[in-house]
């Protein structure tokens, strides 16, 4: 008999019975196997249109989804214009005041009336296309605007009963290679003050100047007869002003039309020019110090001015110097590869007009009005601190050609940006470290601190 010596073994599976990619779920797809698998190429032609199937079905799915979405939002309303106003040229800025739209152009000024949207009058007396515009009511049917040209000149104009009044070019010299440019204009609510932020070949400063607007008034109602013979432009076709009913939206629609030819007369009465009563530059770099003693640098110090500027201290010159070739040599690889930023003068910045506060606190015998500002905030690019300059200096005092700040709020970082509330009492200031800190200029104390994520950079900020 054969009697097997070895017990009996499993054998090995061979390649032939490993199954293949598209049969390893047969028997989820047909359990009982009824029907035949298809040859090749009919079963990469079935993947294939499953695969597009499944596909379509994704991204029909994902579409109802984000209609289901849009259908649970809340619709904006839509508004379309009630009425329309062409205007000559090109318009580039617009401001409104009272019941006047006044609109920069390729070619001077128009304004338009809001109520039955006509063109009162044009100004193009010296063919000059219009970049910037900043108007304010003065009252008595009375405006001052400010408009910055292409050139980067500066024109302050009086708007009085349907006529422009050119008052002056705020910046204009004899000498081109000597003339500045402004940057940034900004006029006072009600129109008291007007800021004028001008840069040259190699620096900027800012000058704020004193609107003489009831002089202006007076002289307008003691000649009304030279006012009302103010030259104004052609009357032409009606202009796009559009009001929304319930809507503070108004929408400009502009069409280009032919130039006419619009001429300004020049029998203007004479108004009152501005008067500038500051002049503030950038602050300058620190450098080593020449005092001898404490003593020495208080002496410098004048009615508590100049207080966190960081001028008035004991550090010599050489220890600069040895302070910062400690820090070369400790940071060497570092600043090889970043390479090292030279300091500058700053060329920009950014300045508000501030109501009467407590921080601002101006002298017994001058006169302050709650809603007239008393001071400017000004903080210059990449500078730590925010500088406040009362605006009520005695008429006796000249301009000072490094005027000091009078309050000088120091901060953590570099201040980005700033904000003031339209009630004028809080102050936001953004740093360069993204942090924003809200201060209450009538206690003069911050109320809020708050930290953005890292790595971002705040551009602009504002109160809603």
């Amino acid at each position: 008999a054969n009697i097997r010596r070895h017990p009996l073994a499993i054998p090995p599976p061979s390649e032939k019975d490993w199954p293949k990619d598209d049969e390893e779920d047969f028997f989820l797809q047909d359990p009982d196997r009824k029907r035949n698998v298809m040859p090749q190429p009919f079963r990469m032609i079935n993947k294939l249109v499953m695969q597009v199937i499944e596909s379509a079905m994704e991204i029909i799915e994902r579409r109802e989804m984000l209609q289901e979405e849009q259908k649970r939002k809340v619709q904006p309303t839509k508004c379309s214009p009630t009425a329309e106003f062409q205007v000559t040229g090109r318009a580039n800025c617009l401001a409104v005041s009272g019941k006047y739209i006044f609109v920069g152009l390729s070619v001077g000024l128009a304004a338009f009336s809001t109520c039955d949207c006509k063109e009162i009058c044009a100004w193009d007396a010296v063919k000059t296309e219009i970049c910037a515009l900043h108007a304010s009511d003065l009252g008595n049917e009375s405006h001052v605007l400010l408009a910055v040209d292409e050139m980067g000149l500066v024109w302050l104009f009086c708007f009085h009963k349907e006529s422009f009044l050119l008052i002056k070019a705020l910046n204009e010299v004899g000498d081109i290679s000597k003339r500045s440019t402004c940057v940034e204009v900004v006029l006072s609510l009600g129109g008291d003050y007007a800021g004028v932020l001008l840069q040259g070949n190699t620096k900027a400063w800012l000058e704020i100047y004193q609107l003489p607007k009831d002089s202006w008034l007076r002289e307008m109602e003691k000649n009304p007869g030279a006012a009302a013979g103010l030259a104004c432009s052609e009357r032409r076709p009606s202009c796009t002003y559009v009001v929304q009913n319930s809507s503070i939206s108004h929408f400009l629609n502009t069409s280009l039309l032919q130039d006419s030819p619009v001429s300004a007369n020049q029998t203007d009465p004479k108004l009152d020019l501005p008067v500038l009563l500051l002049t503030v530059k950038p602050p300058k770099p620190i450098t080593g110090s020449s005092f001898e003693s404490p003593l020495d640098a208080l002496k410098e110090v004048d009615d508590s001015r100049m207080l966190g500027l960081g001028y008035n201290h004991l550090i010599k010159d050489f220890q600069w110097e040895l302070q910062e070739a400690i820090f070369r040599s400790t940071y060497r690889e570092y600043l090889e590869a970043e390479g090292v930023i030279k300091e500058e003068i700053p060329r920009h910045a950014t300045f508000h007009f501030l109501l009467p506060s407590q921080i601002l606190q101006v002298g017994p015998d001058m006169e302050v009005q709650p809603d007239v500002p008393a001071g400017i905030g000004v903080h210059w690019d990449g500078n730590h601190n925010f500088c406040l300059y009362l605006l009520n200096h005695p008429l006796n005092e000249q301009v000072d050609s490094d005027l000091k700040p009078d309050v000088v709020w120091p901060c953590a970082a570099p201040i980005a940006c700033s904000a003031v509330s339209s009630c004028s009492r809080y102050l936001a200031l953004a740093g360069e470290d993204a942090t924003i800190t809200i201060w209450d200029k009538h206690l003069g104390f911050p109320l809020s601190v708050t930290a953005i994520l890292e790595e971002r950079f705040i551009r602009s900020i504002h109160f809603l």
